[in-house]
């Protein structure tokens, strides 16, 4: 199939988060699959295409009669960088500068579904899905059927939208509509009106063909008042057209044999060498080295979204045990100064990296005992997945993504890690104890590890599931 794949993101050129590796890493997938994939996205200040390999095209294509100049990358998949210094040059962040959005984001992202679907015909392209992902691209499926009727470049073409996080939905006012060339007509309740502003989520939820969520659990989840983010009464409409496929990961990149980022490589087959990373990550972090305590950690936005608000109730508790505890992550400033104050005040028991270092996030994996995700929603989640991989089982709460990929040990010989239901520092805290009572049974912990580290987590398998989608469509 040939396929148009349309992102905001795609890593390693752009990404702030789970979007950004999806738009990486699935096009390669399902191009290494013998499909024709051709990704989207735009040209932001921080990215030197020409350090990266890409072509200039002048006026490649038109949109809405405007010349757009692209940078290509031809392979597989091919990758196209849409230039337009007005609306991606200049500017710091992709969609804000810290302190708040962009006030023009509607435009912006409309000038990219525009571009995209003008593709096809600039380069005698076919696609037969055009993939679109997230709000930034959720004019897609509208501006394909109502501009691009009578374009035989997309002729019979179908859309799918992926839902990485309901929570971001590209809502702005109404008085866009006219300014974005988009009929009044779409500006009614079944289509993208959404509580009197124009929402680019609820477009896209009410004009694709296909609708899916980055896993199983989480395309349950958005159906319900409680995860439905006020748009659970459209995802109910569409429940029929609605998938969950869980995201993968990188297994080249996170794989503990080979990760030039750790000081030692170690396998299922072999462990020894998780005993020299946790002693280097020790290190590293002015912890005692102490093979004898359990090393707990965490890589996270510093966001309530990760429940991080249950693990600094839980802190004083924590660390009052026979533990380390590690983080690394950046975010809330309220949340970066209780960490940073329980590693100044606990120096024996607590370290706290605020930022992010790719280098680090490798190191923690490997050298920690165990992972801690108690997020209060997670659709996806990738962390838990590395740690599985890492062989450091993840404490996690059981919600979206985190409950599709770890199974709780059950004390026996069954389980990858443990999972927690109730949002509440005492659930966390029970998982935890049992986690540490599980660490110092040496076999009990030997077979946990081997089980989460035969975990098939590679994006061949979530291709498959795409291939098949897009088959059916």
């Amino acid at each position: 199939m040939e396929i148009l794949f349309v992102a905001s993101e795609v890593a390693p050129w752009s990404k702030t988060g789970g979007l950004g590796d999806v738009g990486g890493a699935l096009p390669r997938a399902l191009a290494a699959r013998g499909h024709a994939v051709h990704v989207v996205t735009p040209r932001y200040a921080s990215i030197d295409p020409e350090a990266s390999g890409f072509v200039r095209r002048d006026g490649a294509l038109r949109v809405r009669g405007e010349a757009t100049t692209l940078w290509v990358k031809e392979g597989r998949p091919a990758v196209y960088l849409l230039e337009h210094e007005r609306y991606y040059g200049g500017r710091r962040g992709l969609y804000g500068d810290g302190a708040r959005e962009y006030a023009d984001n509607a435009e912006r992202f409309a000038y990219l579904a525009r571009a995209a679907l003008a593709l096809p015909a600039a380069l005698r392209l076919r696609p037969r899905i055009v993939h679109a992902n997230d709000w930034q691209a959720g004019l897609c499926p509208f501006l394909l059927r109502h501009e691009h009727g009578d374009d035989p470049a997309l002729a019979g073409a179908r859309t799918v939208f992926t839902i990485h996080n309901l929570a971001y939905q590209g809502v702005f006012p109404k008085a866009v509509v006219p300014f974005l060339g988009l009929p009044w007509d779409v500006f009614r309740l079944d289509a993208m009106e959404f509580h009197d502003q124009l929402s680019f989520m609820k477009a896209a939820l009410s004009f694709a063909d296909a609708l899916t969520t980055v896993s199983p659990t989480y395309a349950k989840e958005v159906l319900t008042p409680e995860g439905g983010q006020g748009l659970d009464p459209v995802l109910r409409q569409r429940r029929a057209d609605l998938h969950g496929i869980l995201n993968g990961i990188d297994v080249s990149e996170w794989d503990p044999s080979r990760d030039p980022h750790l000081p030692a490589h170690y396998s299922a087959r072999d462990l020894s060498g998780k005993a020299i990373c946790k002693a280097g990550l020790q290190r590293e972090l002015g912890l005692a080295i102490r093979p004898d305590v359990p090393l707990l950690a965490m890589v996270t936005r510093l966001a309530d979204q990760k429940g991080i608000d249950l693990v600094v109730s839980s802190l004083a508790d924590l660390l009052e045990r026979e533990v380390q505890v590690a983080v690394l992550g950046s975010g809330s400033h309220a949340y970066e100064e209780a960490f940073a104050r329980a590693a100044r005040e606990r120096p024996d028991r607590m370290a706290a990296h605020i930022g992010f270092d790719e280098g680090l996030a490798h190191r923690i994996e490997a050298g920690a005992d165990a992972f801690l995700m108690p997020s209060r929603f997670e659709p996806c989640g990738l962390n838990q997945m590395y740690s599985l991989r890492y062989g450091t089982p993840p404490i996690v709460r059981a919600v979206g993504g985190l409950d599709d990929t770890v199974e709780d040990f059950d004390g026996w010989t069954r389980g990858t890690g443990f999972k927690f239901a109730e949002y509440t520092p005492g659930a966390l805290m029970l998982a935890v104890r049992r986690a540490l009572e599980t660490w110092r049974d040496q076999r009990a912990w030997h077979g946990l590890v081997a089980r989460g580290m035969g975990q098939d987590f590679s994006w061949d398998r979530s291709a498959r599931s795409y291939e098949a989608l897009y088959a059916g469509l």
